[in-house]
């Protein structure tokens, strides 16, 4: 970390801190800090968020920013930018340092074309070039204007104006907003193009620093991939707000943890964070094991990370980071994590599913054709398509709430299926309690759902003493889906459909989902834009296209990655 570990990093008292030496004083200058955060405090009336809240960020760091949901990570975002003013403190960037910010608000530049919005991103540039063009407009052009135009020029120049528009163009195009599009006023462009062209904005002319809220919502496994090789080797400050794993993994060098109204940076991407923090909070519980042991078993896994960092898009930055670190970074999460755990009441048969000649087609479009394949026991099958309604309206198929056009399906005698759909509204449109909600998906089966019992499965989805009596229609998008996890818990079963689960979930119940699915000893069927969802639970990998599926036994990664499957992808789709 570049920063004066003496006054940045907390100590951890569970270890002898006098083993490890502070850095000195007097090196603490030597590096160049560009954000600092100084007694930030900011309150919604008797709400904290954030409590004399002291963190600097410097050059050539990628920041993570986590917390739970309503932790204040976006809140803080607006504070760095100056959008949001707190109650108390200051945020002190280096002078002369450009920000840019990922604009959430897609209505904004209605009336402006693509490529102007993208242009609009350096502010100072934009300002120039019209000032520049208003001299020029003039019918009584005088020598001063001759030579404030030259400065003008020279200040265009400097910025990288001369090239601006060929170079908001290519952002553009890698972004997978074509040429069609860039003179087309934003309100005419389809809203799916409108969240490219935002990023766009942001990351053109090179920021100084760069702020990037859920950068990844609406954009594919592809031009994911482009933002994170582009982070990965941007070398200026970038502070990111995401609750998707695999993406903070491949971009961060730290982790700006939002909790208790307090913000800590620590060493790391996301998977480094979570299981440093997991096994310190172990090895504190563990008190059988020597001190000397738990430092060395410490040692051991941060050199194990260091090791895997070169393997890494963000190789270099992360592995020298990793290398410096000491133990006294690590602390125990102070997280709650939920408990989602299937348990299914029998073993799936023989006989799980079978598809045969599935079809659906949407105002002329047609969404999946010839689909055919049946299920084998201890299948994990993640199903993607590059239309998302493809996969959706598939398993509304299946689960009997859609017809298809054509094909057939047959479910095996012994399946219990629960399905979690990626719309639940329909399920929240009375105002009950939640453990009323809850009472009425019972299985006919269950004779004792008691209050008690039902408290045990709303208290795994962290709702516990008078949250149970909290009304429906007034919960979260997160509180909604973790009643639809728990009304699936109820039914024991041994297959589970799960279409886009992470939505409205914090990083702590995605990662608990996770855990959950991989455990799970039934069938998994799933799609996700948690990339490490889809790779650490499918064994196998089915797309539905236009033309019929690609179907593979192999993990997620390995499929797109695989060059024959990209060839037969291109065919599938053309």
């Amino acid at each position: 970390m570049y920063l004066c570990l003496a006054d940045a990093i907390p100590r951890n008292p569970y270890f002898n801190n006098a083993i490890f030496q502070q850095i000195p004083p007097y090196l603490c200058g030597h590096f160049s800090i560009m954000i600092n955060v100084n007694n930030v405090t900011l309150a919604y009336g008797k709400r904290v968020l954030f409590d004399e809240v002291n963190i600097s960020f410097v050059k050539g760091n990628c920041y993570g920013v986590i917390g739970a949901n309503g932790a204040g990570k976006s809140t803080f975002l607006k504070i760095l930018s100056g959008e949001i003013e707190p109650n108390k403190g200051t945020v002190d960037i280096s002078k002369g340092e450009r920000m840019a910010v990922l604009k959430q608000n897609q209505f904004e530049f209605d009336e402006v074309t693509v490529l102007n919005t993208v242009l609009m991103g350096h502010k100072k540039m934009w300002e120039v070039m019209h000032q520049r063009d208003a001299i020029y407009a003039k019918e009584d052009f005088t020598e001063a204007d001759g030579m404030l135009a030259g400065e003008l020029e020279a200040e265009f120049g400097e910025m990288g104006g001369y090239t601006a528009e060929s170079d908001a163009a290519t952002f553009l195009g890698e972004l997978g907003v074509k040429e069609q599009y860039h003179q087309t006023l934003m309100k005419e462009i389809p809203g799916n193009l409108k969240v490219r062209v935002l990023l766009a904005q942001a990351l053109f002319g090179n920021p100084d620093i760069l702020l990037l809220d859920e950068p990844t919502n609406g954009l594919d496994i592809e031009t994911i991939g482009w933002l994170e090789n582009f982070l990965a080797d941007y070398e200026n400050i970038v502070l990111v707000v995401s609750h998707d794993r695999h993406f903070l993994d491949a971009v961060c060098t730290h982790v700006a943890d939002v909790d208790r109204q307090k913000i800590k940076a620590f060493t790391g991407n996301y998977t480094f964070w979570y299981e440093s923090s997991q096994l310190m909070s172990r090895q504190i519980n563990d008190k059988n094991k020597k001190t000397e042991e738990k430092r060395q078993a410490l040692l051991d896994f941060i050199a194990r990370f260091s090791a895997n960092a070169s393997k890494s898009k963000q190789a270099t930055s992360r592995k020298k980071a990793l290398e410096k670190l000491t133990i006294d970074e690590i602390e125990p999460s102070n997280r709650k994590y939920p408990g989602i755990i299937f348990q299914p009441q029998r073993e799936v048969g023989n006989q799980i599913l079978n598809v045969e000649g599935l079809r659906k087609s949407v105002d002329g479009r047609t969404l999946f054709d010839k689909v055919n394949f049946s299920i084998n026991k201890g299948e994990k099958i993640a199903l993607l398509s590059r239309d998302p309604l493809a996969v959706t309206s598939f398993f509304e198929v299946i689960n009997g709430d859609m017809q298809p056009d054509a094909g057939k399906f047959e479910w095996g005698t012994t399946i219990t299926k629960a399905y979690l759909p990626i719309e639940n509204s329909t399920f929240f449109t009375e105002g009950l309690s939640l453990l009323e909600w809850l009472r009425q998906f019972v299985p006919p089966n269950v004779t004792d759902a008691d209050e008690p019992f039902l408290r045990g499965f709303l208290g795994k989805m962290l709702f516990t003493g008078d949250d149970i009596m909290k009304k429906t229609n007034v919960l979260s998008g997160g509180e909604k889906v973790r009643c639809m996890l728990s009304r699936m818990m109820l039914q024991n079963p041994n297959l589970i459909m799960l279409d886009q689960p992470t939505n409205h979930l914090d990083l702590e119940s995605i990662q608990s989902f996770n855990e959950g699915c991989n455990t799970f000893p039934g069938i998994v069927l799933l799609t996700s834009h948690d990339h490490t969802f889809m790779q650490t639970v499918a064994n196998r990998i089915i797309e539905l296209t236009p033309k019929g599926i690609i179907d593979r036994l192999t993990t997620f990664d390995e499929y797109l990655e695989d060059e024959r499957v990209k060839a037969l992808r291109e065919e599938m789709y053309a």
